[in-house]
């Protein structure tokens, strides 16, 4: 495995690690509902991507076929987490749940 193969993973997997963290901790400390969406579905699926092309490059430069597994966990993820946050926020807007002070409505159409 090449010298450079072998830092590209490893700086995959600390910002595949950092984002899954940053987005951890925002489900566990935003304030209301709607902002603690953005944290799974955002940073988490950037830190799950990188964590999964860190992982192709790593088969990929060990002679290995290209893993078509992470290829498919990638297009997944990236395919149902947006979807996935955007049917939670219309159910919640749906039944009402509420938002912190100061964040309600869309603040350029006041």
């Amino acid at each position: 495995m090449s010298l450079f193969a072998e830092y590209a993973i490893s700086a995959l997997l600390l910002l595949g690690g950092f984002f899954t963290l940053v987005g951890a901790i925002g489900l566990a400390r935003l304030p209301d509902f709607y902002t603690r969406l953005h944290g799974p579905t955002k940073a988490t699926t950037v830190g799950v991507g990188a964590i999964m092309l860190s992982s192709v490059i790593y088969f990929s430069s060990r002679g290995e076929a290209i893993g078509i597994s992470e290829i498919l966990i990638t297009v997944f993820l990236l395919m149902t987490a947006p979807v996935s946050a955007n049917m939670l926020a219309k159910a919640a807007m749906h039944i009402g749940v509420k938002t912190m002070d100061g964040t309600e409505g869309n603040p350029w159409e006041q």
